[in-house]
């Protein structure tokens, strides 16, 4: 019986050398993938996402995140807020976070 666990006690010793610099590889390895797969993209989505929320004027027609189309009536300097015109008679008020894209001018019209 001591025949085998002073096998596998020497199995282990010898395969343990070496081990610390293949974790530190692998964990760059894994911290190069998680900049370059996750991390990256989603700052450049956040960056295009408030660059538009800053261009975003009176009279642009917009898609909410919700499939609403609307031309922007009022726009809050202080607040977040943006009032939307969906037609003549319906009048919202939405969080600036909510607008997902700038629609070109006309689409409206083209409905």
């Amino acid at each position: 019986m001591s025949l085998f666990i002073s096998q596998a006690h020497a199995a282990a010793e010898g395969s343990a050398e070496g081990g610390g610099m293949q974790m530190i590889f692998m964990l760059v390895v894994f911290a190069a993938i998680f900049y370059f797969m996750i991390y990256r993209p989603q700052a450049r989505r956040t960056k295009e996402h408030k660059n538009l929320m800053e261009s975003i004027s009176k009279n642009d027609e917009i898609l909410t995140s919700g499939g609403l189309i609307g031309r922007v009536v009022k726009i809050s300097a202080e607040s977040e807020y943006v009032q939307i015109e969906l037609n003549e008679n319906n009048t919202i008020v939405i969080k600036r976070d909510f607008i997902s894209a700038v629609l070109p001018k006309g689409t409206l019209k083209s409905i």
